[in-house]
């Protein structure tokens, strides 16, 4: 009989990697021999171990595992049909999942407030991090995921860093904001984001102090200090919005300029130049 499982444990399997930090792919067969079809072949990645959940009980698992593994590894790969090699009669849905995007803010302070506001509006799992218990609430952070309260030598203790955390610092003081970066700095794997607020003679005098410390310009190119876009932002909540712009932006694309001087409507449009396609 083929250990194959369900639907619904493939769909708990995928969702508890992907809440875990992990990143999992699920192949159901749709398209070749009939005592195949239906069957589900999960392929989980949970950082120290993989492990493969069920079989399709044929020599097609070799295939669909590879598959699967290509899948997980490659950050652009979306669900959707694949051919296994070898396999051309054979039609697999792929299914994959990733760690769940989150935005954790270190610091509870003024900035921190609408930054962690417009973060769950753009769809992240939001972590709040102080020293302080009196700063980090409920009552000042209602969508927060998590409320931690941390000691910064070793902030990140009780959160599993992963590929898909945003981490923007915003402590009280240079010397907190410093020891939370060295931490972020020498996690693996990478965080995707690492901002920094910061003047830009206290970003210098940081960049120095890491170099000092043999932190290697590779690690210091992904650090985001001055943080955010330059939209001359001043109040924190203009600055919660340069911040949460650069990370649509970085998430997105584009080129970060006014839409109107990218797409040049109105000088398309005037343009009495036929070569050029503008109205006469």
């Amino acid at each position: 009989m083929v250990d194959a499982p369900s639907a619904a444990d493939t769909a708990r399997l995928l969702l508890d990697v992907s809440e875990a930090g992990g990143r999992g792919a699920a192949a159901t067969v749709v398209a070749g021999p009939a005592d195949c079809l239906g069957l589900r072949l999960v392929r989980l990645d949970e950082g120290e171990r993989a492990r493969t959940v069920g079989s399709l009980g044929t020599d097609l698992d070799p295939a669909v595992l590879s598959l699967l593994d290509e899948a997980i590894s490659d950050t652009r790969a979306r669900d959707g049909l694949r051919t296994p090699a070898g396999h051309d009669d054979v039609e697999v849905y792929v299914e994959v999942r990733r760690p769940v995007r989150e935005l954790i803010v270190v610091g509870a302070g003024h900035i921190a407030q609408p930054m962690a506001h417009i973060g769950a509006l753009l769809g992240y799992r939001v972590i709040v991090l102080d020293d302080r218990p009196d700063f980090a609430t409920r009552e000042r952070f209602p969508e927060a995921h998590r409320l931690v309260r941390a000691d910064f030598s070793d902030p990140f203790a009780d959160i599993a860093l992963h590929e898909r955390s945003h981490i923007l610092l915003v402590t009280r003081g240079h010397k907190y904001d410093y020891e939370c970066l060295i931490r972020a700095l020498r996690t693996t794997p990478a965080p995707a984001y690492i901002g920094m607020i910061g003047s830009r003679r206290r970003v210098r005098a940081t960049y120095v102090q890491l170099l000092d410390e043999g932190i290697d310009r590779a690690r210091i190119d992904r650090i985001h200090a001055p943080v955010g876009l330059d939209i001359g932002a001043e109040t924190p909540e203009e600055i919660a919005i340069s911040v949460a712009a650069e990370l649509v932006l970085l998430d997105r694309g584009g080129s970060g300029g006014m839409l109107r001087d990218v797409e040049r409507v109105a000088e398309r449009f005037f343009n009495t130049d036929p070569s050029e396609g503008g109205a006469p």
